[in-house]
């Protein structure tokens, strides 16, 4: 102790000892700490790795599981709007009267073979109302049932047509004189009617057409016969006041050649008169049968 070397080695040395055992204290308390901190990343990695996986994996199979539902939708949706198609197309081909669809256009957008038959196409679509009816003005007694204070004014058939698709009108039923490409001259019945859309707008116009020809034809037969028959009562009054007046000369007759000229008269009077009335009854009863024939046939 007395020597100032020695105890100057001893300070350094203690201090130099002191000194290493706090680094080593200090190092192994860093490298605890570095062990720690690693244990809990590679603890808690994987949870968290794994997590997004599992979430990515739920979604896909969700997307996948409603792409499969719409699919299955879409086929289901295809399938009815097919199977509606087919019908209608069955429908309309087996339709007597012919059918004729407009859209807003004013072109055709469907026909069936009836309406194709009766206006004498071979086909209708992409046509308007004016190049398929070409100016057949309706009838002038459904004109003034149509439009009651312009009775007499003309309206073609195309413009019952452009009445309902472009100025509101609902419903129009008119008749009118048609006649064909080839040049035949038929009575159609239309009923022009708006198609209308889910939302209130008009998805176009559908025209029913009948062929009223045959049923025209009789009604022509019908007025003749009228006609005829008021003829054929002025000539029955006629005839009657004839051979009245014949009787009445043959009782007054005293020669008998006057008589039996008067008789004559009478019987020849009486024969005109018979051929008429048969022959009248004879095309009344013709007329009868045909209308019943046309009948059972509608």
């Amino acid at each position: 102790m007395a020597n100032p070397m020695l105890l100057r080695a001893g300070v350094v040395f203690f201090c130099a000892s002191f000194a290493f055992l706090l680094g080593l204290i200090f190092i192994r308390q860093l490298r605890k700490s570095i062990d720690d901190e690693a244990e809990i990343s590679s603890e808690s990695a994987p949870a968290f790795e794994a997590f997004p996986v599992h979430v990515y994996n739920t979604v896909i199979q969700q997307l996948k599981q409603q792409k499969h539902e719409l699919q299955v939708q879409s086929q289901a949706e295809q399938n009815r709007a097919r199977t509606t198609e087919t019908l209608s197309q069955a429908v309309l081909s087996n339709l007597s009267c012919g059918v004729l669809v407009f859209g807003t256009n004013g072109l055709v957008k469907t026909s069936n073979p009836a309406a194709k038959k009766i206006l004498g196409f071979a086909s209708t679509t992409g046509m308007s109302a004016a190049d398929i009816f070409r100016g057949a003005v309706v009838s002038h007694a459904a004109a003034a049932a149509a439009v009651p204070d312009e009775s007499s004014e003309e309206i073609r058939l195309a413009d019952e047509v452009d009445l309902v698709l472009h100025e509101g009108s609902e419903r129009r039923d008119v008749e009118a004189e048609y006649e064909t490409p080839g040049g035949d001259r038929r009575f159609i019945a239309v009923t022009v009617s708006a198609v209308p859309a889910a939302d209130g707008n008009r998805l176009g116009v559908a025209c029913l057409i009948n062929d009223l020809s045959e049923l025209q034809h009789l009604r022509l037969q019908q007025a003749q016969c009228g006609e005829i028959s008021g003829e054929m009562a002025l000539r029955l009054r006629t005839s009657l006041t004839t051979i009245s007046s014949y009787a009445q000369g043959l009782a007054e007759a005293v020669d008998p050649a006057e008589a039996r000229r008067l008789a004559a008269d009478i019987a020849h009077q009486a024969a005109d008169l018979d051929r008429s009335i048969g022959g009248f009854l004879t095309e009344k009863s013709s007329a009868r049968g045909a209308a019943a024939g046309a009948g059972s046939a509608d």
